[in-house]
């Protein structure tokens, strides 16, 4: 496994993403300047929840696409080679080094991308000889590993977002890896792979203030800075562990037919058509909150490398993780993000009891399909749904309005593409429904400045004639003399607490955090109309209970996974809602003779029937009916 960012001693990090505050950090004596996000507690608490276990789910999902295509191409023919006579078939390669290889380990670190002083004994970084090529017994703590520590004197190119790179040579035993040593140096014993140490991350200044005094308790070196590097500043960052794995395997890999992205790893020799050993970065578990920025401060950089073999298939699982599409058109930044996600993830994986673990990854399936159970009948539903007696039209208003808060606020704050996606159909479901719930109609009269047409809606008739709309009506009434006086202090406290971009951040992010706070209360009307009419008949029951069970499993997450109180809190309140709607359904027995949610009732069924049959529906008391 790859060295993990304990194993050194790490400065105070930032996450690359920071607000207008900064701090100062400390490493090995050295003062690092680095950017802390400095959001209000509260702002912290509006930010969306982490859905970590939809990572989890996309990895296994990646994982098992992996697994399936690279076993298929292990052990299927051999590709026919239409440059060869007749299309015989091409002949499986061999690994360079067999089994048990003796190797040299030479480690460079340089400025240059390409290396070529090998005379540079300062360059030299570690050299070990006589590895043993898939020996997994010997090592410092019998496990095949060896590690190297040193501090590297860095330049001011350097501190100025330069980069370094590792060079990595493996040579069979006696071998050298410098090309001009002709007695020394050999082509076919000698493995080479380079990468670039440091990482450049975008570190995005957001400059807020308080609206009504203008101040703000932002750093003024980090506002300066802003304003000479602009909104947007590329840094080079730095973390101070990286693994180099050397993959034990000697799988007969076909070349052009090795899966991807196992392809990218293994190199063939253009003359023998053998591969030569694959030699594997792997930096998985360094987290991105442990990357901390490199600027003047920094005399020295701390590196501390290890050295470990590794199964095919846990390099499988690594290659897997790190593959990104070549076809995606998602924007560079997204990445970033994407990595931060995944950070929660590996955390996970690194704090959490495997048992435990290993439920949270069932469940998390069991959770993609209740997710889309749970969308196919709210659409299903709908879209059959031919009586609106008993549900809440109003309530499906103020879910429009919340959903396009919510597009409007993670537009505002350059969340994930993929939410925003995502948020963004659910609008679009919402809206759709809007159409089944009213009447929706082009006015071409009466249009709008006299060019477009203008927007009618009216209430359906199902809705009017029936006692639903008074009762609707009364518990928004009695919904107005609570959410009112709450909305008015919280916007209040935003205003005099909370800094903000503008009042257009302003407005989004307080009614957000109102939404995020208090939005459980606009599942209540449902409940006032439910117990006026006496009757849970109407209402989407599986899709009410899917969601109800994903709220569960939201309830596991949200304990088992670090996130913050207020997604906890908002878990655990939708439950409560939820067994109310189950108390309603146990008091209020089913009545034959009430609309379901297909707009029939058990006695249209029966006056269908012949006169010889006995009614299943008895009717009730004048009084009663009333009463209901």
């Amino acid at each position: 496994m790859a060295t993990q960012g304990s194993e050194s001693t790490k400065p105070t990090v930032s996450n690359g993403e920071v607000s207008s505050n900064g701090t100062a950090a400390t490493t090995d004596g050295q003062t690092v300047q680095t950017a802390e996000n400095a959001q209000d507690p509260q702002q912290q608490q509006q930010q969306q929840a982490p859905n970590a276990w939809q990572v989890i789910k996309g990895v296994l999902f990646r994982i098992f696409i992996i697994w399936a295509i690279s076993s298929w191409f292990r052990r299927g023919p051999s590709t026919p080679d239409p440059n060869t006579p007749a299309g015989a078939p091409r002949v499986p390669s061999r690994n360079l080094f067999p089994k048990d290889t003796l190797m040299d380990l030479y480690i460079y670190v340089s400025q240059e991308e390409v290396f070529s002083d090998f005379n540079n004994t300062d360059a030299l970084f570690w050299f070990h000889r006589d590895l043993v090529y898939g020996d997994w017994a010997t090592g410092e703590s019998g496990d095949g590993c060896y590690q190297q520590y040193k501090e590297l004197d860095i330049s001011e190119k350097v501190q100025q977002n330069g980069s370094l790179y590792i060079h990595v040579y493996f040579t069979k035993s006696g071998f050298h890896p410098d090309p001009k040593r002709k007695g020394q140096y050999r082509r076919l014993a000698t493995v080479h792979s380079t990468k670039m140490l440091n990482k450049f991350k975008r570190r995005k200044f957001m400059k807020t203030k308080n609206l009504l005094t203008g101040e703000t308790e932002a750093d003024p070196e980090m506002i300066k800075r802003a304003e000479s590097h602009g909104p947007v500043e590329i840094i080079s960052h730095w973390h101070p562990n990286l693994t180099i794995n050397m993959v034990d395997d000697h799988t007969a890999w076909v070349k052009g037919s090795v899966p991807p992205p196992l392809d990218q790893y293994v190199k063939f020799d253009a003359v023998s058509g053998d591969y030569y050993p694959i030699v594997y970065f792997n930096d998985y578990w360094n987290l991105q909150k442990d990357y901390y920025p490199i600027n003047e401060t920094l005399t020295k950089l701390p590196l501390r490398l290890t050295y470990c073999p590794l199964s095919l298939w846990r390099w499988q699982l690594y290659a897997a993780q790190n593959a990104r599409s070549p076809w995606n058109f998602l924007p560079e930044d997204t990445y970033e993000q994407s990595d931060e996600d995944q950070d929660s993830v590996k955390v996970a994986l690194l704090e959490t009891n495997p048992y435990l673990l290993g439920l949270t990854i069932v469940v998390s399936i069991v959770h993609s399909i209740f997710e889309f159970l749970a969308f196919k009948n709210d659409i299903q539903f709908w879209n059959s749904r031919q009586s609106l007696e008993g549900l809440s039209v109003r309530s499906i208003i103020f879910g429009v309005f919340q959903s396009l808060v919510v597009l409007l606020y993670i537009l505002d704050n350059e969340t994930n593409f993929v939410v925003q996606v995502s948020v963004f159909i659910g609008l679009l479901i919402d809206l759709w429904k809007i159409t089944k719930v009213m009447d929706v109609r082009l006015d071409r009269e009466n249009k709008i400045a006299g060019i477009l047409p203008r927007l009618v809606f009216k209430d359906k008739s199902t809705y009017v004639e029936s006692s639903t709309k008074i009762y609707d009506d009364m518990a928004f009434r009695y919904l107005s003399w609570l959410l009112y006086p709450l909305f008015g202090c919280y916007a209040v406290y935003s205003l005099l607490y909370v800094e903000h971009k503008g009042w257009y951040s302003w407005v989004l992010s307080m009614l957000y955090g109102f939404l995020l706070t208090f939005g459980f209360i606009t599942m209540t009307p449902q409940l006032f109309i439910n117990y006026k009419m006496k009757s849970v008949a109407h209402l989407p029951w599986r899709m009410l209970t899917y969601k109800a069970l994903n709220t569960f499993i939201d309830d596991l997450f949200a304990f088992v996974i670090k996130m913050p109180m207020m997604y906890r809190i908002g878990c655990l309140r939708d439950d409560v809602v939820f067994f109310i709607y189950l108390y309603q359904r146990w008091i209020y027995r089913v009545d034959p003779n009430r609309v379901n949610e297909f707009g029939t009732s058990g006695l249209d069924h029966t006056q269908n029937n012949t006169a010889e049959t006995t009614p299943a529906v008895t009717d009730k008391p004048e009084g009663e009916k009333k009463n209901d």
